[in-house]
């Protein structure tokens, strides 16, 4: 090796090493020392999977003034989009990624080396191990089957998925297309991973075991009957909100979404509510993940904004947290108390996803979803 490709190489090294030792000086710091930090970087720049990130800017600029959060609102599908574009074209736009559709983000986003953790040291010790690794889920989010409770007083109109699939409800099943949306997809892959239990759920609703029309089980043989009975497909989570919630409808129709929408109900004018006791299970709770660019422009400011996402030490966790302590939405910190208005999360009876798992499948769901419209 020529004296001049080592001494290169040795420089690189230590870059390298100087920069593995400021993330990790920074990763210790608390926000008071990282906040005089983060106030000479000035802005801040995150992605996010919800619209709630426009009160999360306007709460941690009043928190911190000097610093500029940039909030975006781009789906988890489209962040994964963007963020593998942006990586090969050498370009680092976010300094923070908050995303769901965790089964994808972990092979396309942290694997390949897009994305890196960051836990908090402030909250490090109330937050389930679970919920810290591989990446640190803020809150448990839901896709889970929903219905108009001002036209169903008495509770849901179903007690069991598999009458989704029936006469009765020809047409009148609203869910977002779930090759646009990943988290409908993931809704999908765990119908099929949960074929067992929907098996069992078939012979409960119409007395005889299940026999397969060209599916390999259950679960996909749910899928090819419900998209065979007029699945209504639409572009946005709101557009199921309105159909399924909208006040002063007779004959409403039901629709997957997320729970946490009932928020919403009163500014809205939605009856939403969760079919909490619809057999196997209503949908899926799934975590709702932050994470930091690999080499964020501004690295003191984005663990800044992750640990405001986590909340303070109020009780609801205080401004960072408010737009997301809401009946529907489970936030990860063991210390703040479960929204009284929500089913208590031992009670909430949606599937936990296992992401890993659920990878391994569901590019072979979506193939069968693209078949079926």
């Amino acid at each position: 090796m020529s004296v001049l490709k080592a001494t290169r190489l040795g420089a690189i090294g230590i870059l390298l090493s100087s920069a593995a030792l400021a993330d990790g000086h920074l990763n210790a710091m608390g926000p008071e020392e990282l906040l005089p930090l983060a106030q000479q970087e000035g802005t801040v720049t995150v992605y996010s999977f919800t619209s709630r990130i426009g009160k999360v800017e306007t709460a941690f600029e009043e928190a911190y003034p000097g610093i500029d959060l940039q909030g975006f609102d781009i789906s988890s599908t489209e962040q994964i989009a963007r963020l593998q574009a942006e990586a090969q074209a050498g370009v680092t736009n976010a300094d923070v990624i908050y995303i769901s559709d965790t089964p994808v983000v972990l092979t396309a986003l942290l694997e390949t080396g897009i994305i890196a953790p960051y836990v908090p040291p402030r909250v490090a010790d109330r937050v389930a191990a679970q919920y810290q690794s591989p990446l640190l889920a803020q809150r448990l989010s839901t896709k889970v089957l929903m219905y108009n409770e001002e036209a169903n007083p008495d509770g849901a109109p179903v007690s069991n998925l598999w009458e989704l699939t029936t006469d009765e409800w020809n047409g009148r099943v609203v869910m977002v297309d779930p090759l646009q949306r990943g988290d409908y997809l993931d809704l999908m892959t765990e119908i099929v991973l949960r074929s067992d239990e929907m098996a069992v759920a078939y012979e409960a609703q119409f007395g005889t075991p299940i026999a397969l029309d060209g599916a390999a089980n259950a679960g996909e043989q749910f899928i090819m009957d419900l998209f065979a009975n007029d699945l209504i497909l639409v572009g946005s989570t709101d557009d199921v909100n309105v159909a399924v919630g909208a006040l002063g409808q007779e004959n409403p129709p039901v629709g997957f979404t997320s729970y946490s929408d009932r928020r919403d109900n009163e500014d809205e004018g939605w009856a939403l509510q969760v079919a909490n006791d619809v057999e196997p299970a209503p949908g899926i709770i799934f975590p709702a993940v932050l994470a930091l660019a690999t080499d964020p422009n501004n690295p003191a400011a984005a663990r800044l904004v992750i640990d405001f996402l986590m909340g303070d030490e109020t009780e609801t966790g205080g401004p960072g947290l408010a737009p997301f302590y809401v009946a529907g939405d489970y936030v990860t910190r063991t210390d703040i108390p479960p929204h009284p208005d929500a089913v208590p999360l031992d009670d909430f009876t949606a599937w936990r996803i296992a992401p890993a798992e659920t990878a391994t499948i569901r590019a072979d769901i979506g193939d069968l979803v693209l078949t079926l419209q």
